[in-house]
């Protein structure tokens, strides 16, 4: 059986939590995960594929075991989170990569292939997000991210997670296990609550205009694959179907039952991905 390694990175002044599987010398290939959560959401996509490829799963700064920032409005922005993944990149030498990111990390993967970085990326499979972003689905978010609720034990946090994630879909019971394990920490007191900054939500305003970017996105010609909850109140209909008329033109691959984002955690999810990878590549 796979199991992970665990490395704290030094970047641009933090420390970052990355979650390794596979084999150093395989093609590499970083997963990148959403808003409020952490590199841990891909356990299973990433045990299933390290046969293959060199994973690199990190948590991104003010979520999981990265450090936070100080510096909250210019460091929680897509823009600086590009940096760090360059970084990340250049600190375990690679030169290409492939690319799956969730929601937020998808978001990150787009801004890559749309700029000076778009050679770092050999592919990009982009999980329930597009260029633009509903505000309906924003205000979504804010309601669960804002603030950091509390829990008095991990049974009550599990249930919480259940039911704040339930449009990840149809999943089993240790994934949502391990990812409520992961995704708490102990406040003073004893009791839980989520393993993020709440400060994390400053992007949407700070940087307000990285929500809505159809002219980076035109620019891009990395492969590219777009992966879409069915009931995704995120990357609605709408915006896929023009993701598919303008700049990379990926196909789209529409997941029942889910709706943001696919967990991406059962096996016909790993070989889903891994036939969209050798079909990009």
């Amino acid at each position: 059986m796979t199991l992970p390694r665990f490395a704290f990175v030094p970047i641009m002044d933090h420390e970052l939590h990355v979650t390794l599987w596979g084999d150093p010398s395989a093609k590499p290939l970083v997963m990148w995960h959403g808003l409020a959560r952490t590199g841990r959401d891909f356990d299973e996509l990433a045990a299933a594929l390290s046969d293959e490829f060199f994973v690199l799963c990190p948590d991104t700064i003010g979520r999981g075991l990265s450090s936070w920032s100080s510096d909250p409005r210019a460091e929680y922005s897509i823009e600086y989170y590009s940096g760090i993944a360059t970084d990340l990149l250049d600190f375990f030498e690679i030169d290409r990569a492939g690319w799956i990111g969730t929601s937020m990390g998808g978001l990150i993967g787009l801004r890559m292939a749309s700029g000076p970085l778009a050679d770092r990326l050999e592919y990009l499979i982009v999980n329930d997000i597009g260029p633009e972003i509903p505000g309906q689905a924003i205000e979504r978010i804010l309601s669960y991210s804002g603030t950091a609720p509390s829990f008095s034990g991990l049974r009550e946090a599990e249930t919480w997670f259940r039911q704040t994630y339930e449009p990840f879909g149809p999943t089993n019971d240790a994934f949502w296990s391990r990812m409520a394990r992961s995704s708490v920490r102990r406040r003073d007191g004893g009791g839980f609550t989520t393993h993020f900054d709440p400060n994390i939500t400053i992007q949407f305003t700070a940087s307000g205009d990285e929500l809505k970017s159809w002219d980076r996105y035109d620019r891009i010609r990395t492969p590219m694959h777009v992966i879409r909850g069915a009931t995704s109140d995120l990357l609605t209909g709408a915006i896929a179907a023009r993701m598919q008329t303008s700049g990379p033109c990926p196909d789209v691959t529409v997941m029942d039952g889910c709706g943001h984002a696919p967990s991406l955690s059962r096996q016909q999810d790993a070989r889903l991905v891994r036939s969209v990878i050798q079909r990009l590549t």
